[in-house]
């Protein structure tokens, strides 16, 4: 795919401007290998200059999404030197932490399309997403506190979702729920019955942002996450900046004489015009 690393445990699709990554390995269960994390990584690195790709969505195959972490690499560090433990073990979870945070704040509109099961690091995936459309049958649960763990790299995210109530019951009890459950506690915003309705929620969203400029949706996105690390002052100056930056940028000015002109603005097209431009 143009201008995208590859990665042998991912796949994508990359239509009408709108890129779905694949987690490809359903027989195990599509857990986050260290080749998988770096692969998600590297992509997210790819995509923070693509205002071409509007929004991205992760997806498992074989109706499975993420089981969380590889335990049979966490078993393979008990078999390394004792001296070496430390540093193997604090490399993997400082990937995984980096994993988490670059798809937290790619600049685009991303989904978390989740079917089958979202477990531990799993879930923590599903809570860096924009919008989390779920299958009522998944299964979700923070697991790690069953094997001897702790959710460690995923629990700001898992916060950030659920609040600190919520997750804070659900990261110590490893309690499991099914989607209904997920959109009641405020991880889900959507619960489908079967691929069918998955495929049409999703493509909801899609029109729904191809109705909003990119740049704008990346300027928004940063401006949220930043906004919880700031005093008063720093927020009301950091929204004064951004708005600047958009206000007097190209699709600031597109899009203020576009609504003054009573048309669309350029960016405002839908994926059938996107497709017959491509063609």
């Amino acid at each position: 795919m143009k201008n995208l690393p590859v990665c042998k445990e991912i796949d994508l699709e990359l239509e009408n401007g709108w890129l779905t990554v694949w987690f490809n390995q359903p027989e195990i269960r599509n857990p986050l290998s260290k080749n998988r994390v770096q692969g998600v990584i590297d992509l997210c690195a790819a995509l923070e200059t693509r205002r071409d790709i509007r929004g991205v969505t992760f997806r498992g195959r074989g109706g499975i999404f993420c089981a969380g972490g590889d335990l049979k690499a966490f078993k393979a560090t008990f078999e390394a030197a004792p001296e070496e433990r430390r540093n193997i073990v604090i490399e993997l979870s400082l990937l995984g932490g980096k994993m988490f945070n670059v798809v937290n704040e790619l600049p685009q509109l991303t989904i978390m399309a989740v079917e089958g099961a979202a477990m531990a690091g799993g879930f923590g995936l599903v809570c860096t997403g924009d919008v989390v459309i779920t299958d009522a049958k998944t299964r979700f649960s923070l697991t790690e506190t069953m094997i001897g763990l702790n959710p460690a790299q995923i629990t700001p995210f898992v916060y950030q979702r659920l609040g600190a109530s919520n997750g804070r019951r659900l990261l110590m009890t490893a309690a499991t729920f099914m989607g209904d459950e997920a959109k009641r506690l405020g991880l889900a915003d959507e619960v489908c019955d079967g691929s069918a309705e998955m495929n049409s929620a999703i493509k909801a969203v899609q029109k729904q942002l191809f109705r909003c400029a990119p740049g704008a949706v990346a300027a928004t996105k940063k401006l949220v996450i930043a906004m919880p690390n700031l005093t008063k002052e720093e927020q009301t100056k950091e929204a004064a900046e951004s708005f600047v930056v958009c206000l007097l940028g190209e699709e600031g000015v597109e899009g203020v004489s576009s609504f003054l002109e009573r048309r669309k603005p350029k960016w405002a097209v839908s994926a059938t015009e996107m497709a017959d431009k491509k063609a």
